[in-house]
């Protein structure tokens, strides 16, 4: 089910006047649209890709943090921390 939009797009041709503004209506209209064509993850999907992302979130903490405490060193033992 879509819906027709035809002359109303966001693209401007080159050498024409500014496009009209789109209605909130239209807008509203064309958003639920779109929604309507996404595929929704399931729950199980939904679990695992946030497991997945929640560890490459600790693995990066991790690199960052190694960083910062080996860059601390060098830069107390370069410059003579207290």
């Amino acid at each position: 089910m879509a819906i027709d939009t035809r002359g109303e797009t966001a693209d401007k041709p080159s050498g024409e006047k500014k496009a009209k503004r789109t209605s909130p209506a239209l807008f509203y209209r064309q958003v639920v649209a779109e929604l309507r064509k996404v595929i929704w993850p399931t729950r199980k999907d939904l679990i695992s890709y946030t497991i997945i992302v929640l560890v490459f979130v600790l693995i990066m903490v991790g690199i960052v943090s190694g960083l910062d405490a080996v860059f601390t060193e060098g830069v107390l033992r370069i410059f003579g921390g207290a």
